[in-house]
C-alpha cells in the first residue's frame, strides 16, 4: 500500500474520520454543517481524482476508489474507539445522542465505502474475478472483511503505481532501450486469440513499445494442431514482412505458441525471416498430465467438450477450431515425435524462459487448482507445464522468485492477469529481455 501511505492520503483519512464522527458538533450547532457537508462532498467527488500524476480518467477514478477504501478502513478504527468512549459518557445521560451518532457514522462510512468499491470494481484491471468475488463474499464476515479490503486496496494502489510508471516511461527517459533492429512478434498460446480489447500479454507490449520496440501479433486461431497453427503463423510472418518492409522478426511465443513457431521455422520455410525466437513456458517435451487426462477421459466427454468449444470459438471468430487436435499435440508422446522430426537452422538465436509456482494458492484461478494434479505427473510446474519441459535453445532462464512463498504461474509470466507478483517485475523482465536482443544486433 505504498501509494496510499502519503501525506495527502493521510489527510483524506483524517477528513473521513472527522466527517464520520462529526454528529456531536452538528448537534451542538447546525452551523457546523457548513463545514461538514462540503468536506463530505469533496471527499466523495474529488479525493484522488485531481491527482496530476496521470491524465487518464480510468486511473483517476480507480485511484479515487482506492483512496476512499483505504481511508474508510482506517477510519473504522477511529470510529469504533470514539463511539466506545462516547457510549461511556452518554449511557446514563443521553443514550439517544450515542444512537444517532452511530447512525450518522454508519451512513457516512457506508457512503464512502460504496463510492470507493464501485469505482474500484468498475475500473481496476488487476483485481480480476478472484478478488472481486472474494471481496463480495467476505464483506459480511467481521475482521475478514477488513483484511480482504486491505488486500484489495493494496492491489489497486500497486496497479496505479505501475500504470503511472508506464506513463513516465512513455513520456521520456528510455525511448531507445528496446528499439531492436527487427520488430517483436508476440505469439499467443492455446485457447486464446489476440484481441484489441484485452491484450493476452497484459501491459508488456505497451511497456516495450514505450521504450522503442515495434510490436506485431501472431493473430492465429485459438486452437489447432501445431502443424496448422504453424502454417497460419508462417503466412502471418510473410504478410508482416511484405506489409511493413521488415527483413526479419524477433519471435516471443508463449506456451503452445512456442511449439507452433518451432514447426513453422523448421517445416514452412520462414527460417530466413526469423532473427530470434524466445519461448515462454512452452512445453517442449509435452505435458505428461495431458497424456494421462486424455487416456482417462471417456470418449463421449471428450467429444462433448470439443464440440462445445469449437462451436463457441467459431462464433467468436475462429474459422475452423479443433480443440482435440490442439490438446493432443501438447501431450508428451506427441511432443517427442515432433522433436525427432523438427530441425533448427543455424543463424537464429534461440532461448527459452520458464517459471514455477511455489505454493498452489499463489496462482490465479484455475492454475491454482490444476497445480497439484500437474505436479503428480510433471513435478514442479507453473500450474500447467512442468519445469522439465521448458528448457530449449542456447539459453534458458528460470524465473524462480525467492521473495516469500510466491511463484510465477503460466499466466503471471506473460502478465495475463495483470497481477503484480512479489519479487517479479514482469515489465522490467521483458524490457531487459528485449534490450538483450537489441544488444545482440537483432
Amino acid at each position: 500500500m505504498k501509494r496510499f501511505i502519503s501525506p495527502l492520503n493521510l489527510v483524506y483519512f483524517v477528513l473521513v474520520s472527522f466527517v464520520a464522527n462529526a454528529y456531536i458538533l452538528v448537534d451542538v450547532s447546525a452551523w457546523f454543517l457548513l463545514l461538514v457537508v462540503p468536506i463530505f462532498l469533496y471527499l466523495n467527488l474529488f479525493a484522488g481524482v485531481l491527482t496530476s500524476e496521470t491524465k487518464r480518467l480510468r486511473l483517476r477514478i480507480c485511484y479515487h476508489g482506492g483512496v476512499l477504501l483505504g481511508a474508510f478502513a482506517l477510519s473504522l478504527l477511529v470510529s469504533v474507539f470514539y463511539h466506545a468512549i462516547l457510549l461511556i459518557f452518554t449511557y446514563d445521560s443521553d443514550i439517544w445522542l450515542f444512537i444517532i451518532s452511530v447512525i450518522w457514522c454508519v451512513f457516512v462510512s457506508a457512503y464512502v465505502f460504496w463510492n470507493g468499491i464501485f469505482c474500484v470494481y468498475l475500473t481496476s484491471k488487476h483485481l480480476g474475478i478472484k478478488w472481486r468475488v472474494l471481496g463480495a463474499l467476505c464483506g459480511v464476515v467481521p475482521v475478514v472483511n477488513i483484511i480482504t479490503l486491505g488486500i484489495v486496496v493494496d492491489i489497486v494502489m500497486d496497479e496505479i503505481e505501475h500504470e503511472i510508471e508506464l506513463e513516465r516511461i512513455e513520456q521520456g527517459g528510455e525511448k531507445e532501450r528496446c528499439k531492436t533492429k527487427y520488430p517483436i512478434l508476440f505469439v499467443h498460446g492455446v485457447f486464446f486469440r489476440d484481441s484489441k480489447h484485452f491484450n493476452y500479454w497484459g501491459r508488456i507490449p505497451r511497456a516495450i513499445k514505450a521504450r522503442g520496440a515495434t510490436v506485431y501479433y501472431g493473430e492465429h486461431q485459438s486452437a489447432l494442431a501445431v502443424k496448422d497453427s504453424a502454417h497460419e503463423l508462417a503466412a502471418r510472418i510473410r504478410y508482416i514482412l511484405d506489409r511493413y518492409g521488415c527483413e526479419k522478426v524477433n519471435i516471443i511465443a508463449h506456451s503452445k505458441g512456442g511449439l507452433d513457431c518451432r514447426y513453422a521455422i523448421s517445416e514452412f520455410g520462414i527460417a530466413p525471416h526469423v532473427a530470434s525466437i524466445t519461448t515462454i513456458n512452452t512445453p517442449h517435451r509435452g505435458c505428461l498430465f495431458a497424456d494421462r487426462l486424455l487416456s482417462l477421459a471417456p470418449e463421449k466427454l471428450k467429444k462433448y467438450v470439443s464440440t462445445a468449444y469449437n462451436v463457441t470459438l467459431r462464433d467468436l471468430g475462429d474459422e475452423d477450431p479443433d480443440f482435440m487436435a490442439a490438446v493432443t499435440d501438447l501431450t508428451a508422446a506427441e511432443c517427442q515425435k515432433r522433436n525427432e522430426k523438427l530441425t533448427f537452422p543455424e543463424g537464429i538465436y534461440a532461448q527459452s524462459v520458464g517459471s514455477i509456482l511455489k505454493k498452489w494458492h499463489t496462482g490465479q484461478f484455475p492454475l491454482n487448482l490444476s497445480y497439484h494434479y500437474v505436479k503428480r505427473f510433471d513435478g514442479p510446474n507453473d500450474g500447467l507445464v512442468g519445469e522439465g519441459s521448458f528448457e530449449w535453445g542456447e539459453k534458458y532462464t528460470l524465473v524462480d522468485v525467492v521473495e516469500g512463498k510466491h511463484g510465477v504461474s503460466h499466466g503471471d509470466v506473460i502478465d495475463f492477469t495483470r497481477a503484480d507478483v512479489p519479487g517479479f517485475d514482469v515489465l522490467e523482465f521483458y524490457s531487459a529481455l528485449v534490450e538483450d536482443l537489441k544488444n545482440r544486433g537483432l
